[in-house]
């Protein structure tokens, strides 16, 4: 019966080698999408599916038959076959990996079968749950990784979930348990590790894929047969323990000597203009900054001859089409979100379809997505696994949005680092990452993604807002431009408005979730005839209020480079705005205007205050903000994106730029 096990369990190998030859051809083949979806579409997946139930099939015959120590290790067959199919350069580093791989495991198997137990062991289902989570924290790491790491880890939480699967089926065989739930669990861990496997086969070689499974498989079904079964004495596990080490450093060498995957193969770019994807998570009518720079960066691009497409959510729950100022924009149908009064989302499910459907018919020479969210997520996803070039900028800080949530404060601190890590693995598969500023490309490298950041501004139309100034004789004022929303910080200005000369008005242009307690505030310090709140207004109300204003004040502390800020400078006005984040670097103290400590409504007071009194120092600084302004000009930042798109479609591997 022994001999008959392993020759069963050798077939069984056989056939799961062809499994893995036939299946992670099938994930690399697949249209761009989610794995699992995808390789449905690919007749190869079907036959790596019948060769792995006859495999199963033969390997559960033999554990009926045998031990778990004896039968599992026979899976190595599958790791050398995978080799030899996969058409692997034989170096002598992959030759030494195999030979101590298998090698590990046939003394193994040869110390197992004469140290196991001929009596029935006695299972305990309870124990071997413990593979769980062992599974589980693997799954968790391949998750937080990416590249080949990602591919080993998957490959390892695949493995020890089929070691438990063959540990239950050897259970049922010796009728240690109750046969329903063991059924039931070892369907639910297979179609658990079947997902990881796919994973594991999109992002790394079958190699080190099969490697990881037929060797980790056992050695996890061999610890549960000891410490849940009986089938060995920890005495003699301990005899085992030095080719299993043998086995394992096989593995870890295979993983290393195997040359890296081949970058996808890309289509010759197009002569001439190029065709840009660019994928905003929010483009207008949302008013914010992020969806005016994806706006005006696609108008300019568009302006200058380029074929230019937009996937962005859609203002309702229709997916349509339409083209405006020469680009083409592609709207997924969205929903409102329950945390934030305008932004909205598309449904995973539909962005899942939509976004890689629309990359395939599109056929761009290069994305860029402005935000890692759904519709961003998916096109970096998309992009990459077509072999197409991703710029990915970033104007997202998790604080612009956690104080919107329900959420006590305390998790606010916890959730930005979790937000920051889920952005630097979406970030980490571009081929180039920007952000507006220096000091917002130090905080992304600072928060886990690894690797240069290229700061280039979102820059401004200075000719739109450039203009003599409408400022009425005897009334000067403080105009804010922005949402009005918390991490704005317009309270601070309210309060400081108490301060300043009665004649002094203040005008707000915006709204938000804070205007409400904004108007009573106006009212409870006794200011609320001197505070209009304008809400929303069209382009030609708003250049007005600049050029109207006597100074232009940001209190804000989440900015990452503030463009209603540069567009008050490109109006040729001072700018009195908190030290914090992007701020400095539009703010030259004593220049253009002045900072001010974020939280300190005296300082901001006395700083908007002297501004106010000389006029002959506000008007040279609003003159210095002209300056300053110059190389925050549009057509700049046009040029700087139309270059880097140049440099990366004839580039099929990440490059890094210096800022």
């Amino acid at each position: 019966m022994l001999t008959l096990a392993i020759g069963l369990a050798a077939a069984g190998a056989c056939c799961f080698a062809g499994t893995v030859h036939l299946q992670h051809r099938a994930v690399h083949r697949a249209p761009a999408g989610p794995v699992l979806r995808a390789v449905l579409r690919v007749p190869g997946w079907y036959a790596g599916i019948g060769l792995a139930g006859l495999g199963a099939a033969l390997h559960v015959l033999a554990l009926t038959m045998a031990p778990l120590a004896v039968v599992q290790p026979i899976g190595v067959l599958t790791l050398v076959l995978t080799v030899l199919l996969a058409r692997t350069s034989l170096t002598r580093a992959v030759l030494a990996a195999l030979a101590m791989s298998v090698a590990g495991l046939a003394a193994f198997v040869a110390l197992a079968a004469t140290a196991t137990d001929a009596a029935l062991p006695s299972p305990s289902l309870g124990t071997a749950q413990w593979a769980l989570l062992a599974a589980a924290g693997l799954a968790a790491a391949a998750r937080a990784t990416r590249g080949r790491a990602r591919s080993l880890l998957a490959a390892l939480a695949t493995a020890v979930l089929f070691g438990f699967t063959s540990a239950l089926i050897r259970a049922a065989a010796l009728d240690g348990g109750p046969a329903g739930f063991v059924v039931a669990e070892a369907v639910a861990a297979t179609l658990a590790g079947a997902w990881l496997l796919h994973q594991a086969y999109a992002s790394g070689p079958a190699p080190v894929v099969a490697g990881a499974t037929t060797i980790v498989d056992p050695l996890s079904a061999v610890l549960i047969g000891v410490f849940a079964y009986g089938e060995l004495t920890p005495g003699q596990l301990g005899g085992l323990a030095v080719p299993g080490v043998v086995a394992v450093a096989g593995l870890v060498l295979l993983t290393r000597a195997l040359p890296a995957p081949a970058a996808p193969a890309r289509r010759k770019r197009r002569e001439g203009p190029l065709r840009i994807a660019i994928a905003a998570d929010t483009y207008p009518p949302d008013v914010n900054g992020a969806a005016n720079f994806a706006h005006r960066l696609a108008t300019g691009l568009a302006a200058r001859g380029h074929d230019v497409h937009v996937l962005c959510p859609s203002p309702g729950p229709a997916s349509f089409t339409e083209t405006a100022t020469g680009v083409t924009v592609h709207r997924i149908g969205s929903r409102r979100t329950p945390f934030h009064p305008t932004f909205r989302i598309c449904p995973p499910w539909r962005t899942a379809r939509a976004v890689p459907a629309l990359l395939a018919a599109i056929d761009p020479d290069v994305v860029h997505t402005q935000a890692h969210f759904l519709v961003g997520r998916h096109a970096v996803r998309a992009a990459t696994a077509a072999g197409v070039p991703v710029v990915a900028t970033n104007h997202f800080m998790p604080e612009n949005l956690l104080g919107y949530g329900p959420l006590p404060r305390w998790t606010h601190r916890p959730l930005a680092r979790l937000a920051w890590r889920d952005l630097a693995g979406v970030f980490g598969r571009a081929t180039v990452c920007t952000t507006p500023t220096p000091r917002a490309a130090r905080l992304l490298e600072r928060n886990g993604l690894h690797r240069p950041v290229l700061a280039i501004s979102c820059g401004v139309d200075r000719a739109h807002y450039a203009g003599p100034p409408a400022e009425p004789a005897g009334a000067p004022s403080v105009l804010f431009v922005g949402r009005l929303d918390a991490e704005k910080n317009v309270h601070e200005l309210l309060e400081a408005a108490v301060s300043l000369p009665p004649e002094v008005r203040v005008e707000l242009v915006g709204d938000g979730s804070e205007r409400g307690r904004l108007e009573a505030l106006a009212a409870r310090l006794g200011i609320a005839d001197r505070v209009t709140f304008h809400g929303f207004v069209p382009d030609a109300e708003l250049v007005l209020a600049y050029r109207r204003c006597a100074v232009f004040c940001m209190p804000g502390t989440a900015e990452l480079q503030s463009l209603v800020t540069m567009e008050a400078m490109a109006a040729g006005k001072p700018v009195v705005a908190a030290d914090a984040m992007a701020l400095p670097h539009l703010v030259r103290p004593g220049h253009n205007g002045w900072l001010y400590p974020p939280g300190d409504v005296g300082e901001l007071a006395r700083r908007l205050t002297a501004v106010l009194a000389d006029e002959p120092a506000r008007t040279a600084m609003g003159r210095a903000s002209l300056e300053l302004i110059a190389g925050h000009d549009l057509d700049s930042t046009v040029d700087t994106f139309e270059g880097v798109y140049r440099d990366v479609a004839v580039r099929p591997v990440p490059v890094a730029l210096g800022r």
